[in-house]
């Protein structure tokens, strides 16, 4: 139970900040990183395999000597026809985290630790988790109950008992982090890292549209509906998101509704996590980060002073 040693340097507090679709992009990223907690994006988020490493680049160069690593999010997947090529980037560029979704694939992981990369895996159940330790993956990503996107329905405590007793490597935990006393509480149920998207949607840098970071800020967890309906994989979704485009959230199917395309109908239904009722405002990364830090702190004090 550790963080890898090349994931150490620059990093002020155990957060990534996860890779969102049509949130997270370049400026998102370097601003977590160059205030000490891990940014991601993926690759997807942009258009072309060429823009792709274009991003790369711009982060790159953006980022400051003490900061924090970032990571890409790679779909590994049948349906993703540009896997392979974005994959051969992220070989070239070395990039220091790759995050796999949707597949754990030996080949993959052999290649991402052939430049000294590290893979963490998303899992919403054990089942997938064993799997995902059989391929060779670094960290597990214990996608639990309430999380935005695609989330699973196991209580956190659950996932992480059952998954470190045959899984020895990094444990990142995701779901309903909104704070840094949720940061606290996560790596004191023995998490090393706390995987925060919703918080970080209602940041200044993030590519949400105004009025979807203000309907987080407005959100509490009754306001989150869970359904396969827009992707066809269960996940969270904003309910007033959903009766904007005319989905009756008391009368969703089991199945995917006929969307002609899917990314079109991600910018205008909306994902969040249960842990949006914790979110009352927007404002920069940097001052999000900073007040993280001192509730990480301020939590931890409070937990050596009550400890029997």
């Amino acid at each position: 139970m550790a963080i890898p040693a090349s994931l150490q340097k620059g990093l002020k507090l155990p957060v990534i900040a996860a890779p969102m679709f049509l949130v997270s992009g370049p400026d998102l990223v370097v601003e977590c990183c160059n205030n000490g907690v891990i940014g991601a994006f993926p690759s997807l988020n942009q258009r072309t395999t060429e823009g792709y490493r274009e991003w790369l680049h711009d982060i790159k160069g953006r980022l400051t000597p003490d900061a924090a690593a970032f990571g890409v999010n790679h779909i590994v997947h049948p349906t993703n026809p540009r896997l392979m090529a974005d994959m051969m980037v992220s070989v070239e560029e070395k990039v220091p985290l790759i995050i796999t979704s949707l597949g754990a694939v030996r080949d993959v992981v052999d290649a991402v630790h052939g430049y000294g990369g590290v893979v963490f895996h998303d899992i919403a159940n054990v089942r997938h988790a064993r799997k995902a330790a059989q391929a060779g993956v670094d960290g597990l990503i214990l996608v639990a109950n309430g999380a935005g996107g695609h989330a699973g329905v196991v209580n956190p405590f659950a996932l992480v008992e059952e998954v470190r007793t045959f899984f020895d490597g990094t444990i990142i935990l995701s779901g309903c982090l909104s704070t840094g006393r949720d940061v606290a509480a996560a790596t004191m149920m023995g998490a090393d890292f706390a995987y925060m998207g919703t918080r970080f949607i209602s940041t200044t840098e993030s590519q949400a549209q105004a009025e979807y970071k203000q309907m987080i800020v407005d959100a509490g967890a009754s306001d989150i509906t869970y359904t396969p309906a827009v992707s066809g994989i269960p996940a969270n979704f904003l309910t007033p998101s959903l009766v904007a485009n005319g989905i009756d959230p008391k009368s969703l199917p089991e199945h995917k509704l006929d969307m002609a395309d899917e990314a079109k109908a991600w910018k205008t239904v909306w994902s969040a996590g249960q842990g949006a009722g914790a979110v009352h405002d927007i404002l920069p990364t940097a001052d999000l980060v900073g007040r993280l830090r001192d509730e990480y702190a301020e939590a931890c004090a409070v937990f050596d002073k009550k400890r029997f």
